[in-house]
């Protein structure tokens, strides 16, 4: 690890004003995958600006009924949150199923959103990539590509989002609040992360500098309940193969409200507005919802050893939504 500067932040506006001063700086909290990255030469930053003890950790009751999740909240405390449990459930079951509870008890929210790929290219700092070093190649197209993307990928990357948490928020609608240079803005989660296209090292949609002080669920539709489903190698600390995280409201029989997410399959979360489409006013049966999750695979683009990952993510699907709707008061969901 190659020698840094370290800056604790007393406030956002600190923060900020330190990262302008110093463009090669990278923003601290939980550090369990800066720390990584750093350990093995993928990133090396001047300056260390620690946010961790800034006034982001509080979980609060919006004004309109949804819920304001402070950057700094541990993932393990966002988990076991009475309001997230019973509102949002996708969330903590989603929080759940990432990494391991000593991991979670450190990992931040703000930090989970901006974790970087685990593709043992990008984390190999002898192997060319794209991701790292943009112009070197992608190797993974090639070589071992098992657990990368089948979406949205392009000649320049073929790697995965790590966080199953993003997920989640994508399916909820969340939004993420920012802070920078410019002042505040908010900006919807299914709009922060990118598609690589051909720069594949920018993640995110974030600017320089810019912090995330926090993320905003809104109320949701009456009635709807969430789930978060995720399919693995192992059934502790390994990340998806594909996950799913599902809203689902049904009334008489047929679906009213229904959002749809995939994690493992793209370089961002996945919604998947053609599956919602479709699932608008269908039936709420196994056939509708395969006949949904098929109208948003049908784009997939499979490599040599990955085209699995498409019969998996449909199957997950249809079992999440079925799972859905017959809470929604069906003993069995028809097929």
């Amino acid at each position: 690890m190659k020698p840094f500067a370290y800056l604790r932040a007393a406030d956002a506006v600190e923060a900020v004003e330190a990262f302008a001063r110093h463009p090669g700086a990278h923003y601290l909290a939980g550090g369990t995958n800066l720390v990584d990255l750093m350990k093995l030469g993928v990133t090396s930053p001047d300056l260390l600006i620690d946010i961790s003890r800034l006034p982001l950790d509080a979980i609060d009751d919006t004004p309109a009924g949804g819920l304001r999740i402070g950057a700094a909240v541990r993932n393990s405390d966002l988990a076991a949150h009475p309001t997230v449990r019973t509102r949002y459930p996708a969330l903590s079951q989603a929080l759940l199923a990432g990494a391991s509870g000593q991991l979670r008890n450190t990992a931040s929210t703000g930090g989970n959103l901006l974790q970087r790929t685990r593709c043992t290219y990008f984390q190999d700092i002898s192997k060319a990539c794209n991701k790292r070093s943009p112009g070197s190649g992608c190797p993974a197209r090639e070589g071992v590509h098992r657990d990368l993307a089948v979406l949205g990928h392009s000649e320049q990357c073929v790697a995965t989002h790590p966080s199953d948490m993003a997920v989640a928020l994508a399916a909820l609608d969340a939004t993420v609040h920012l802070f920078g240079q410019d002042g505040a803005r908010a900006l919807a989660v299914t709009e922060f992360h990118r598609l690589p296209g051909d720069h594949p090292d920018r993640d995110t949609v974030i600017r320089p500098g810019e912090l995330i002080t926090g993320v905003e669920l809104p109320p949701g539709p009456a009635g709807a309940r969430s789930a978060y489903r995720k399919a693995r190698d192992r059934t502790s600390y390994a990340f998806a193969l594909v996950s799913v995280a599902a809203v689902l409201d049904v009334a008489d029989g047929h679906v009213r409200h229904a959002t749809l997410a995939f994690g493992g399959l793209a370089h961002r979360p996945w919604r998947a507005r053609a599956a919602e489409q479709v699932l608008r006013g269908a039936p709420a049966t196994r056939a509708a919802f395969a006949r949904a999750a098929d109208a948003e695979l049908d784009a997939a683009m499979p490599l040599r050893d990955n085209a699995f990952k498409v019969p998996l993510a449909r199957n997950l699907a249809v079992s999440v939504l079925s799972g859905l709707a017959s809470l929604s008061g069906t003993s069995e969901v028809p097929s």
